[in-house]
């Protein structure tokens, strides 16, 4: 789902302000950086060319931070992220085949968004819900002791 021109006219003009409240502050990069992602879902090289020159640090610096942390993406996601976790006890318990039948029903692999912008799929090493293996996170819902056939009712909510 792109943004319409207004739209990204109004969250350029947020991150702006944003920007101008915090560039004195030692160590603003990372802020300024995630609230760049927390707006548009992703940075993309006209926002970390906005945030180098507002800055005035170099965008080499800026591309280097986006991609040495993962919380940051360089592409678009999706509107809903599916995180599968596949640490060790959601593995064991089978976390592979819940992971794959997301795949599977959404049409797309991991780190991939559907054509609709309406889901990214994470591969995740364990998001701290062991007890509940396996573990599927949608944006903040937790779905724990999931089957496979669990997948196809949980992603049609959405």
């Amino acid at each position: 789902m792109a943004l319409t021109k207004e739209q990204i006219d109004l969250k350029n003009a947020e991150l702006m302000s944003f920007i101008e409240e915090n560039k004195n502050v030692p160590g603003c990069l990372m802020p300024v950086m995630q609230k760049a992602q927390e707006l548009f879902n992703y940075l993309s090289m006209e926002t970390m060319t906005m945030i180098s020159e507002n800055l005035g640090v170099p965008v080499t610096e800026v591309y280097g931070v986006a991609t040495f942390y993962a919380q940051f993406s360089l592409t678009p996601k999706g509107e809903n992220i599916v995180s599968v976790c596949t640490g060790t006890a959601c593995y064991v318990k089978g976390a592979q085949e819940i992971l794959d039948e997301v795949k599977a029903v959404l049409g797309i692999g991991v780190g991939e968004t559907t054509a609709d912008g309406k889901f990214t799929i994470q591969d995740t090493r364990c998001l701290g819900c062991c007890g509940l293996a396996p573990v599927m996170v949608i944006n903040e819902d937790v779905y724990g002791r999931l089957v496979k056939a669990d997948v196809k009712g949980i992603l049609e909510q959405r």
